[in-house]
């Protein structure tokens, strides 16, 4: 069984058995991922957001920088 694994917000190699925060090495990195959500850094692009209808022009070719 692999215990060794890589924090995903920090990259540190941690001991998956040990960790109280799981998956992250510690409570600072997971509250850093919960901050992260919650202010909207992650998101999942739709086909009626902004960013989505930006791409649609990238690949249309209609957007020149």
């Amino acid at each position: 069984m692999i215990t060794s694994i890589k924090c995903p917000q920090c990259g540190e190699i941690f001991d998956l058995a040990t960790s109280s925060s799981k998956p992250f090495c510690s409570e600072r990195c997971k509250l850093i991922d919960l901050g992260a959500w919650a202010d909207g850094s992650y998101n999942i692009p739709t086909e009626d957001s902004p960013m989505s209808e930006q791409a649609d022009h990238l690949e249309s070719g209609e957007l020149d920088n």
